[in-house]
């Protein structure tokens, strides 16, 4: 069953407006096996809000039912930008949902590794652009005008992200952690409003988690972007989420601030595959059997 909490000391309820996403009863199959089960959520708009849960919870199936990589067999998902009304993204195409003002970012890196990252980023700005194919080819003034804007766009994501001084290296020869920055930098090439980040911090070293944690709360603070993030690391997800939703087997088992998930009795079940109690048992049962072991080594 779904435990749904709502924060404490104090926000208000956010109205209809002031959600910029908000899925219902989202169900996602895959021949007998339900991937996502009636999923409902509403992000407000500006926050970050997590999403966490063990392997093969459906974190990564919603992120691609969000972003048109899936279509689900069930369900709404309701985008409302800034400019108002509403936009259903169930069956949209990616391309289309890009459009609208999301981005995301991918578990395993995509980018274009024999282009270099200044490159990498012009092609998410110009995805954004209304120049066509004769304009870019005969030269002509708006083609030029766009291709300034691009570089000088890029120019500043990349400032942004801390990838200034790499701009002319090969996306390729980039350290890891600079290659995530670099995926970060293309999504937010195309000015969202929703930015979706599928474990940016995996595979990253300390340092690396450490300037992402930043990056994100600065994405969000400075640019007033809404961040959607999925991350295993508990320790980042803690200190940057305003709130947090917990999926299990498909399921949302809990809502609330990171503070009220992480006493939640699900989700320590759902992470350490048993119970409190059957956990606090099988602490002190090792325990007894350690003692035991000890004392027999004392009376040898």
């Amino acid at each position: 069953m779904t435990t749904e909490m709502q924060q404490t000391g104090g926000e208000p309820p956010a109205t209809a407006d002031e959600h910029v996403l908000e899925t219902s009863g989202v169900t996602l199959r895959f021949g007998g096996l339900t991937s996502l089960d009636r999923i409902a959520l509403r992000m407000r708009r500006g926050e970050i809000l997590a999403i966490i849960g063990p392997n093969g919870a459906g974190k990564t199936s919603l992120f691609n039912s969000l972003t048109g990589a899936y279509v689900p067999q069930e369900g709404t998902i309701t985008f409302r930008p800034r400019a108002g009304g509403e936009h259903e993204l169930r069956g949209r195409k990616p391309h289309v949902v890009s459009r609208l003002g999301l981005a995301r970012t991918f578990q395993n890196i995509r980018l274009f590794g024999a282009l270099t990252a200044l490159e990498n980023v012009k092609i998410a700005v110009e995805t954004r652009q209304k120049t066509d194919a004769v304009s870019i080819m005969l030269g002509l003034p708006n083609a030029r005008r766009d291709e300034r804007e691009s570089d000088r766009r890029a120019h500043e994501v990349l400032a942004f992200v801390g990838l200034e001084h790499r701009l002319n290296e090969l996306a390729a020869s980039l350290s890891y952690g600079e290659q995530r920055r670099l995926e970060i930098a293309r999504g937010l090439a195309t000015a969202p409003e929703l930015l979706l980040l599928d474990e940016p911090a995996a595979g990253t070293n300390p340092t690396e988690k450490h300037d992402l944690e930043e990056l994100i709360r600065r994405i969000n603070e400075d640019l007033g972007v809404s961040v959607l993030l999925i991350e295993h690391d508990m320790r980042l997800v803690m200190s940057v989420a305003h709130r947090v939703v917990v999926l299990n087997f498909g399921q949302k088992i809990a809502e609330g601030t990171p503070a009220q998930v992480q006493r939640e009795p699900a989700v320590i079940e759902a992470y350490l595959g048993a119970s409190p109690e059957e956990d606090s048992a099988a602490v002190e049962e090792a325990a007894a059997v350690q003692a035991e072991h000890r004392e027999r080594e004392e009376r040898a």
